[in-house]
């Protein structure tokens, strides 16, 4: 009872700080205190607590390294122009008859580039955003369409966050994990775009036939002004050279190469900077600055769609990274989630270890209420239903990819999903209308199902 007793005071500081808007770090701390406090009434000793949460600290030091790296890379991405490019040129595909299934692709597109749920959102979400409904398209289904786009590369970027931290808990190869997501995620990846183009054909029907959202014409009349409004805001602020495009180019050939991902981003960065200084002449004091703090653009409209990056805005998910962490040597210490464990793997048992993770991820995603943290908690819970071999780590790396990281967005009180729809504009419905995010855990938990009754067809 002491156990679930401590959980739900945790739970309840987190809900607390998530409905009031605060910082969640101050209510991970607060956890901490509660946790180690637990560990004293049970008699553990202090020294020995600290001693193992600063243990799992310190391991989780690479990553946290990763994470300045990407802090400074999508800050200089902002300020190359290389984010701008991209938008400008991609937008102009964007018709009234395909701008859900395209805002889809295009926000999967940028969010496999910059690898960010939060800043893909930002920039080609809000201008999806805006175009679609400039066009009349559904509201509730342009912003699922962006939601799911955005987590498709937050998932499965070689600088995703999410996906750095999955492949240093299970201590996995990063590129084999993204090779294996592809895999896994190319059905319903493809089941979404079928589903978004019959939405898109389903407005234009109406569309045309003026019972539903307006003349067709005048929407791709309003598109045509929207995209010259687009292309001529970003061409005031920056010098749109095709070289522009070279650190997102880096990006991607390095990674087909499976270049170690700190070498990729560090070739990025220095790319970045070359153009920083030679096409869009900045100031070595201008960019030094920006490393640390973040683009900022001088013009409000640019600034509302690229300001960000830079190293302080990753402190959030650091400190996060950091306090969890700290949270598995408390953990471990005090065996507070033994019982826990011990049901999950009688569950697994019965289901499978897939099909008891994705149950895991989702109840730790409704009570973390952020990413992060519902990673690392289904990763310690689900510890016991996987060996410690190379093939057993890497099932567990593609089990927390497919359920934790984008069963959060789905929760409609975590940040995940709900900060993403805020930037946007989009109504929380939306969240059922992002169909890759629950299509990729219950298409990998009945390939689960039908794997394990065939493997009890075959030993009768």
């Amino acid at each position: 009872m002491l156990e679930a007793g401590t959980m739900l005071l945790f739970c309840a500081v987190l809900f607390a700080s998530v409905a009031l808007g605060w910082s969640i770090i101050p209510a991970l701390f607060v956890g901490a205190l509660l946790f180690m406090g637990y560990g004293l009434v049970r008699r553990c000793s202090l020294r020995a607590m600290a001693s193992r949460a600063a243990g799992s600290v310190r391991s989780a030091g690479t990553v946290v390294v990763a994470f300045v790296l990407i802090g400074v890379l999508t800050s200089l991405w902002r300020a190359s122009g290389t984010i701008a490019f991209i938008v400008a040129h991609s937008t102009a595909v964007i018709h009234a008859a395909t701008v859900i299934p395209l805002s889809f692709l295009l926000c999967s597109a940028m969010s496999v580039l910059v690898g960010s749920s939060f800043a893909s959102a930002a920039t080609m979400g809000t201008i999806c955003m805006s175009l679609g409904l400039s066009m009349q398209a559904n509201p509730v289904m342009l912003g699922g369409a962006i939601l799911a786009g955005v987590y498709v590369g937050d998932r499965c970027s070689p600088v995703s966050t999410s996906a750095l931290l999955v492949k240093q808990l299970t201590r996995t190869n990063l590129f084999n994990t993204i090779a294996r997501m592809l895999r896994t995620g190319a059905v319903p990846f493809v089941l979404s775009c079928v589903i978004y183009v019959a939405a898109a054909v389903a407005e234009w029907l109406c569309a045309s036939g003026g019972s539903g959202f307006g003349a067709a014409s005048a929407a791709v009349s309003t598109n045509a002004s929207s995209i010259t409004d687009i292309g001529g805001l970003f061409s005031s602020a920056f010098d749109l050279h095709w070289l522009t495009l070279v650190p997102a180019l880096l990006v991607i050939v390095l990674a087909l190469l499976r270049v170690d991902v700190r070498l990729l981003m560090l070739a990025s960065i220095a790319a970045s900077v070359a153009i920083c200084v030679g096409v869009q002449h900045m100031e070595w004091a201008e960019l030094l600055r920006l490393l640390i703090f973040g683009y900022h653009a001088q013009n409000p409209q640019v600034a509302a769609l690229l300001d960000g990056g830079g190293i302080l805005s990753m402190l959030t998910v650091m400190a996060t990274v950091c306090i969890s962490s700290a949270y598995a040597g408390i953990f471990a210490e005090t065996r507070m989630l033994a019982r826990l464990q011990q049901v999950i793997e009688m569950l697994g048992h019965r289901i499978g270890a897939c099909g008891a993770t994705m149950i895991t991820a989702t109840c730790a995603a409704a009570l973390a209420c952020n990413q992060t943290l519902t990673i690392m908690l289904t990763h310690q819970l689900c510890g016991g239903l996987y060996g410690d071999d190379e093939s057993e780590r890497s099932a567990q790396a593609i089990d927390l990819e497919d359920s934790a990281v984008v069963i959060a967005p789905l929760i409609p009180w975590s940040i995940a999903g709900a900060v993403p729809l805020a930037t946007i504009n989009a109504p929380t419905l939306s969240l059922a209308a992002a169909t890759f995010l629950y299509l990729l855990p219950l298409s990998r938990m009945l390939a689960s199902a039908v794997r394990r009754r065939h493997i009890l067809t075959t030993n009768i």
